[in-house]
C-alpha cells in the first residue's frame, strides 16, 4: 500500500475497537460500500498494518491477575546476548511484554502471574535464569488504570 487515506485510517481505528465487526456494520460505519471496505482489509491485512485479530481476557478470572513490571539490566549486549535473551522471553509464557529499553537498564518486561508468590517462583526460576541476566528490579502494580490500547 502506497499510503493510508482517511478510510483506511477510519477502518483501522474501528477494527482496534472491535475486530469482530461485521463488514457491512464496518462499511457503514467508515462510510463505504461493502465491497469496496471489504477489500481495504484486505488489503491492510495483505500489508500488515493488521496483525491479527484477538479476544480481550479478563486475567483475573483465568488466574493472572497480578501484574509486575520488571527492569532487567544485563551483563552483555552485544547483538548474541540479545538475541538470546529475546529467544528466551519468547519462550516463557508469564512474560506478556518484553521491550528493549534506551536506559540506565536493557529491558522493561510486563510479566503477569497469579499472586505475588508465583510472580516470585517465576522470578527465581525463570526470568533470573535468562542468559545474560546481570541484575532486576521488580515494581508490583496495585491496581491497573488503563489496560487496554486506545
Amino acid at each position: 500500500m502506497e499510503k493510508l487515506d482517511e478510510f483506511d485510517r477510519k477502518i483501522l481505528e474501528k477494527l482496534q475497537k472491535n475486530g469482530r465487526i461485521t463488514v457491512t456494520d464496518l462499511a457503514k460505519e467508515v462510510g463505504l460500500s461493502k465491497t469496496p471496505c471489504q477489500i481495504r482489509m484486505k488489503k491492510l491485512e495483505e500489508a500488515g498494518y493488521v496483525l491479527g485479530y484477538r479476544a480481550v481476557v479478563d486475567h483475573a478470572k483465568i488466574g493472572a491477575g497480578h501484574i509486575a513490571f520488571v527492569q532487567v539490566k544485563l551483563n552483555d549486549t552485544r547483538s548474541r546476548s540479545l538475541e538470546a535473551f529475546n529467544a528466551a522471553a519468547r519462550a516463557i509464557s508469564e512474560i506478556e511484554e518484553c521491550h528493549m529499553i534506551a536506559s540506565g537498564f536493557d529491558y522493561l518486561l510486563k510479566v503477569r502471574t497469579k499472586d505475588i508468590g508465583s510472580y516470585r517462583k517465576v522470578l527465581g526460576e525463570k526470568l533470573s535464569e535468562m542468559p545474560h541476566v546481570a541484575q532486576t528490579s521488580t515494581f508490583v502494580c496495585m491496581e491497573p488504570v488503563k489496560d487496554r490500547p486506545l
